[in-house]
């Protein structure tokens, strides 16, 4: 059960202290490299085409335009914000070289870059793959 305490009675047993000041290092890339950001909106955009062409039609053309124009705000807005300077040092983002060879390191350990690649891929691949899928299935019906 919850007790009504006097202001007072805290204030005189309360010791109030400075926020410790620790740097920090910010890491907004994640330490994944460009290609891996690249082959994700590529895939998406690809979906996008292999749909506007296969289901072409101009009342489509708005809309489609929206779609592409959100996925590379999607993917626009957070590389101005990897280029954003904090206070402290400066994070990059890894090469593929240095990529293929550290890995990253996540909150429960070091991956591999095939798994790193693996894990961020998946969904992307398999919109391009069910987007190829759906335009099979229209064009043999």
């Amino acid at each position: 059960m919850s007790k009504l305490i006097a202001p007072e009675l805290i204030a005189e047993k309360a010791r109030i202290v400075d926020a410790p000041r620790v740097a920090t290092n910010v890491d907004r890339s994640f330490e994944l490299p460009k290609a891996l950001y690249g082959a994700t909106v590529a895939c998406y955009l690809g979906f996008l085409a292999i749909t506007a062409m296969a289901f072409g039609n101009p009342g489509l053309i708005i809309p489609m335009v929206i779609f592409a124009g959100i996925i590379i705000a999607g993917f626009g807005v957070p590389t101005i914000w990897t280029r954003l300077r904090p206070d402290t040092k400066k994070a990059r983002s890894l090469d593929l070289d240095d990529f293929a060879s550290r890995g990253v390191m996540t909150h429960t350990g070091r991956l591999r870059a095939r798994d790193a690649a693996t894990q961020v891929l998946v969904l992307p691949v398999l919109v391009l793959l069910w987007g190829l899928a759906v335009v099979t299935i229209a064009a043999t019906i």
